[in-house]
């Protein structure tokens, strides 16, 4: 039996949600303790916190979950960030600043995001990687709240959750936008889970369609509600005769697609199950109602299709309003940049996406990648963009240029591309004729997405300011651009060193408990390796059904990234009507080539270490 572990004491720049006053341990000591070390950046920290939202309303009295937010980029280190992040994505529980990460190595997390539980006596009893732990994490708070209410250590009530004030604004954290016929703008006010039109001033609230309250319910503007929806897209007028609505809406935390008569504002559920993607990859077409989405981000009308940035899996797929048929267009669901046919590249969070005035190009913000790419003729390209640890704000030529996390693109008319550098707080322009990106705009709050009116005009969604704000007159001009040179960041992950020749990659799985391997549909497990370079593996690269692989590292690769996918299916054990389940991770481990490094990686895919 291995030595109990004292959770090391919860300290950092400030907390949030707890009316200014810090936490420690001993004021939770009774109580059952969930750290969700997570980034405000990254799609599967969002994940974990609405799997967290229903066990924090079922064990309320009992299980405190404390934030603690240790940053990737730059901007994410910035605390009125973090702050507007957390209500952003509707926290409802005390949030620690991590900006120097000492928590995370503390408690020796290794990837966003990480859980450690800790016990009311305050003992780390059990840490799990990713996400999808919610069933058992349900378990194991069960075990704990029998186990310390015998002890008599347990003590019910309320934890220090303060919730702050509500704001008063028209818009709170808008995202993306549409012009209107008539000149009216339809903008998705994504905190407030609703869209809003507005009139052409971009102030002025006509109606909003949606409670402005969380859920999935279809129906009138009234009764009809949303979960933080962002992109719109306006279908052609011919598709939405057939279709029956004018507008898509990528419904981002439902998993779904939400289509809305524009007329009366009814909207309809068109794609999505509402539960998450995590099964395997294909090329079918699937009804477009019985397949599960994965956070779709934004929405475009491309190659006669809805396109959609399904930024859970770091893909692009498509969706067919007529056919009502729905399937993946572009990437494998390895997160990292690669360029290529469409079914082979790789891309980390779509975010936003645009369609040149021709509608030969697809433009994609690539948000963690930190790059604008472009889908032309069935492959993919990079304009600007170096990698998931590349980012900065620097001008120039597109192969030397930084961004930082950006999420929305606006295609011009004269072939250049407007992109809402987030991260950054500025609009940047690639020219494709030059290979040029300049800045035509910064000290924005957050800018989500870009909107040329029908008079010529760029409205930029400043989501952080809650407002949309036109640019000045002549930033679009080759005398209005500024070329920034500022800094260049690169996240280095300490890699694992590994030795030149035969290694053994091991995913270690312990199914949940309560449940057992499921073959019912064929082999329950699958794994998916590649490298970044390619180089990197001389053998073991592709997919099999064992979670064992023997891989041969290149002693000519110095260093690389090895990318892992692994899944497993499972059902519940020895109950009638047993339900079935799928836990899915990847992951990107930076690797070292050095004599007498490791000769075997494990990996841990449902995380759940009991200590």
């Amino acid at each position: 039996m291995s030595a109990r572990v004292r959770a090391p004491e919860l300290r950092g720049r400030g907390w949030l949600n707890t009316g200014g006053r810090a936490v420690t341990l001993a004021d939770l000591r009774g109580k059952i303790v969930l750290l969700d070390f997570w980034t405000f950046c990254c799609i599967n920290c969002l994940h974990v916190l609405d799997e967290l939202r229903p066990l924090e309303e079922k064990y309320g009295d009992v299980l405190v979950v404390i934030g603690v937010h240790s940053p990737k980029f730059e901007h994410e280190k910035d605390p009125d960030a973090l702050a507007a992040a957390v209500e952003r994505y509707g926290v409802h529980h005390p949030v620690l600043d991590d900006p120097e990460m000492d928590m995370w190595q503390q408690y020796a997390a290794k990837a966003w995001p990480t859980l450690s539980v800790v016990d009311p006596e305050g003992y780390v009893v059990a840490t799990m990687a990713g996400e999808g732990h919610a069933e058992g994490l349900a378990r194991l708070v069960d075990d704990l709240i029998a186990t310390h209410e015998a002890k008599g250590t347990l003590h019910r009530g309320e934890g220090p959750y303060v919730p702050p004030a509500e704001p008063e604004t028209a818009l709170r954290f808008p995202g993306k936008a549409v012009p209107l016929d008539g000149g009216n703008l339809l903008v998705s006010d994504s905190a407030r889970h609703s869209l809003v039109e507005l009139a052409p001033d971009a102030e002025t609230v006509v109606r909003r369609i949606g409670t402005g309250t969380r859920g999935r319910t279809d129906g009138p503007a009234a009764g009809a509600t949303f979960a933080e929806p962002q992109g719109l897209c306006l279908l052609p007028p011919h598709v939405a005769e057939v279709a029956g609505y004018d507008l898509v809406v990528a419904d981002t935390v439902n998993h779904l697609l939400r289509g809305v008569r524009l007329e009366t504002g009814e909207v309809v559920t068109v794609a999505g199950t509402g539960r998450q993607w995590r099964s395997t990859v294909d090329d079918h077409a699937h009804d477009a109602r019985s397949v599960d989405l994965s956070s779709p981000w934004d929405v475009a009308w491309y190659d006669d299709r809805v396109v959609v940035a399904m930024a859970g899996i770091h893909q692009l797929w498509w969706f067919d309003p007529i056919k009502r048929t729905a399937g993946m267009y572009a990437g494998t669901t390895v997160e990292a940049l690669r360029d290529g046919p469409l079914p082979d590249v790789w891309m980390a969070q779509p975010s936003g996406l645009a369609v040149s005035a021709d509608g030969a190009r697809l433009w994609i913000a690539d948000s963690e990648t930190s790059a604008i790419r472009w889908v032309e003729a069935g492959e993919m390209h990079t304009a600007v963009g170096q990698g998931l640890f590349d980012f900065g704000h620097v001008d120039g030529p597109a192969d030397q240029a930084l961004l930082q996390h950006p999420l929305g693109v606006c295609a011009l008319p004269d072939g250049s591309v407007l992109v809402a550098d987030t991260y950054n707080g500025a609009v940047r322009r690639f020219d494709p004729e030059t290979g040029q990106v300049g800045t035509v705009a910064d000290g924005l709050a957050e800018p989500s997405d870009l909107v040329l009116t029908t008079d010529g005009e760029v409205l930029v969604v400043e989501s952080a300011a809650h407002r949309l704000t036109r640019l000045a007159p002549g930033a679009l001009t080759a005398a209005g651009a500024n070329t920034v040179q500022g800094p260049r960041h690169r996240l280095e992950r300490k890699p694992t060193d590994v030795t030149a020749g035969e290694l053994t990659l091991d995913v270690i799985f312990t199914p949940a408990p309560g449940q057992k391997l499921d073959e019912t549909y064929g082999p329950s497990t699958r794994l998916v390796v590649s490298a970044s370079p390619p180089e990197l593996l001389v053998e073991g690269a592709g997919t099999t059904t064992d979670l064992s692989r023997r891989l041969v590292v290149s002693g000519d690769v110095t260093q690389g990234v090895l990318q892992v996918t692994a899944q497993a299916a499972t059902c519940d054990a020895d109950v009638e009507h047993a339900a079935c389940h799928l836990t899915r991770q990847d992951w990107g481990v930076p690797v070292r080539v050095v004599t007498g490094g490791a000769t075997r990686l494990p990996l841990v895919l449902r995380g759940l270490d009991e200590s």
